[in-house]
């Protein structure tokens, strides 16, 4: 894994960016929230429906989103329709993705050690 794009992001804004996406997506309800806007744009009484919650508190939650990047709000008429933006879920996929790298790597080499202990293993057996 190279710091080289952590220091990047970090120094250029692309971590505070990322820190927002991470800490949006830390709440239940609004991961929720974002599974419901991936079938469609809904107004603050469609995402709210589902939920044992005032439309202020779901609008709270729209907010914290919108700050994040992941949800735009349009103006249509008296609605105000909530849209998911894939943007800056594709920054936060981008930075997991290093680890799931460093992650495969770490595996593939436990499973060689492995496969070289079960190897040997077996030569004791049979001697």
């Amino acid at each position: 894994m190279e710091l080289n794009s952590y220091e990047t992001n970090r120094h250029s804004g692309g971590q505070q960016d990322l820190d927002a996406v991470f800490a949006a997506l830390a709440d239940p309800t609004r991961r929720a929230i974002l599974t419901r806007l991936a079938a469609g744009d809904a107004s603050v009484n469609e995402i709210a429906a589902p939920f044992e919650m005032s439309q202020p508190a779901v609008s709270k939650h729209l907010k914290v989103l919108e700050r994040a990047g992941l949800v735009e709000r349009a103006i249509d008429k008296q609605r105000r329709p909530a849209r998911l933006k894939a943007e800056p879920m594709a920054a936060a996929v981008g930075w997991l993705e290093e680890f799931r790298r460093f992650w495969s790597g770490s595996f593939d080499q436990l499973d060689g050690l492995l496969d070289e202990l079960k190897q040997t293993q077996s030569k004791g057996d049979n001697t």
